[in-house]
């Protein structure tokens, strides 16, 4: 198996899939990585924690919509080319 851009465009898809699929009370709570747990007080530097908590909102709000296109192109594409 050749390494092109369309394996390149199925493994960042799988990856956004996975972020998104992500549910905070069963799977980050566990893991601990809940909002509850990330309180800071005023001033203090966020911590790495809350950064990728906050990463994996983000990603999860903004790509709700295109995740959900290039899925469906995905599927498309590969059922008519093999």
């Amino acid at each position: 198996m050749a390494f092109t851009l369309w394996t390149l465009f199925e493994a960042t898809l799988l990856c956004l899939n996975a972020v998104c699929v992500l549910h905070e009370e069963r799977f980050l709570v566990k893991m601990g990585w809940s909002a509850q747990q990330n309180i800071q007080g005023f001033g203090e530097p966020p911590t790495i924690r809350s950064q990728l908590l906050n990463l994996v909102r983000s990603i999860r709000t903004v790509a709700r919509f295109p995740l959900i296109f290039l899925n469906i192109l995905t599927i498309v594409v590969k059922l008519v080319l093999g």
